[in-house]
C-alpha cells in the first residue's frame, strides 16, 4: 500500500511540475515592455509548404531593450518570416532591411500593462484549475485503494499529503504571478 501511495504522490508532483512549466512558458509570452526572443516563441513560418517554428528557420536576437532582430538562415525566407510574425498577432511591426527583420518593441501604456496583468492572472488561474484537477485525480486514486484494503487512517493521511503537495505547488504559482506582475508594472 505504501508503495502505491508513494507512486500517487510522485505522479501528482510530476503533473503539478508540468503545470508549473506550462505556466512559466505562458508567462514568458506575455511581454513586459522589454524586447526578448521569447516573445516570438510560438510564431510559425511557412517553410516551403510546411508550418515550422520560427526558431528553426532564423536567428532571433535582441539589439537592446527595445529592439529585436530576426535573421533568416535563407534569404528567400525573409518575407515568409515577416508574414509569420505579422500573422501571429503579437502587435509587432517588423521592418525589412533586405537581410534581416528589425522589430521595435513599443513601450507599454498603463492600460496595456493592466490588460497584461489580467492576462497573467488568467494564465495563473488556468494553472490552478489544472492543479485542482491533478489533486482530484490523486484523491480518486487513493479512494480506489480503499477498496483494496487501505485503512481509513491511511486514507486520511494520504489525502492530507496530497493537499500539502498541492498547496506547495499553488504557492509556486502565486510566486510566479507576483514576479510577473511586478515585471509588467515596472516602467
Amino acid at each position: 500500500m505504501v508503495e502505491d501511495l508513494n507512486m500517487i504522490y510522485d505522479e501528482l508532483k510530476s503533473a503539478n511540475g508540468k503545470t508549473i512549466e506550462h505556466l512559466e512558458t505562458a508567462l514568458l509570452k506575455i511581454r513586459a515592455g522589454k524586447a526578448s526572443p521569447a516573445m516570438l516563441h510560438g510564431v510559425m513560418v511557412d517553410y516551403y509548404g510546411s508550418p515550422t517554428p520560427l526558431q528553426q528557420v532564423a536567428n532571433v536576437n535582441t539589439l537592446d531593450g527595445r529592439t529585436l532582430t530576426v535573421q533568416p538562415w535563407e534569404k528567400p525566407m525573409l518575407m515568409e518570416v515577416m508574414r509569420g510574425i505579422v500573422n501571429a498577432n503579437l502587435g509587432l511591426a517588423p521592418q525589412d532591411n533586405g537581410e534581416m527583420l528589425i522589430i521595435s518593441v513599443p513601450s507599454l501604456t498603463e492600460d496595456r500593462r493592466k490588460d497584461l496583468v489580467k492576462k497573467a492572472k488568467a494564465e495563473a488561474e488556468h494553472a490552478k484549475v489544472g492543479m485542482r484537477n491533478n489533486r482530484k485525480d490523486a484523491i480518486d486514486m487513493i479512494k480506489s485503494l480503499k477498496d483494496d484494503g487501505l485503512s481509513e487512517d491511511l486514507q486520511k493521511d494520504a489525502e492530507g499529503e496530497v493537499q500539502t503537495i498541492t498547496n506547495t505547488s499553488s504557492k509556486k504559482i502565486d510566486d510566479l504571478l507576483i514576479v510577473k506582475e511586478k515585471d509588467i508594472m515596472t516602467i
